[in-house]
């Protein structure tokens, strides 16, 4: 089992040790299947580190996608790249 089979397992038993690192892991490589995952199992910093990416990359579907959920931050973000 590699590293992240071994954090995605311990993540989904509850361990929030893990969910940080996969978090961590993701952001680093630009991974936004596996931030979604991980914002779609309640991390509130997944969806963070998500904003952050789509931002840079002005990704106005995500971002539009984030801000219809009700994200503030994504909101905020996309209004500023539509100006």
């Amino acid at each position: 089992m590699d590293e992240r089979q071994d954090l995605r397992r311990r993540a989904d038993a509850g361990d929030q040790d893990a969910v940080d690192q996969l978090v961590e892991l993701a952001g680093e490589a630009g991974d936004l299947d596996e931030l979604r995952r991980l914002a779609d199992a309640g991390s509130s910093d997944a969806v963070d580190v998500l904003v952050e990416l789509a931002g840079e990359r002005e990704d106005l579907g995500e971002l539009r996608g984030l801000a219809a959920l009700g994200n503030s931050d994504a909101a905020d973000v996309l209004a500023e790249l539509q100006e």
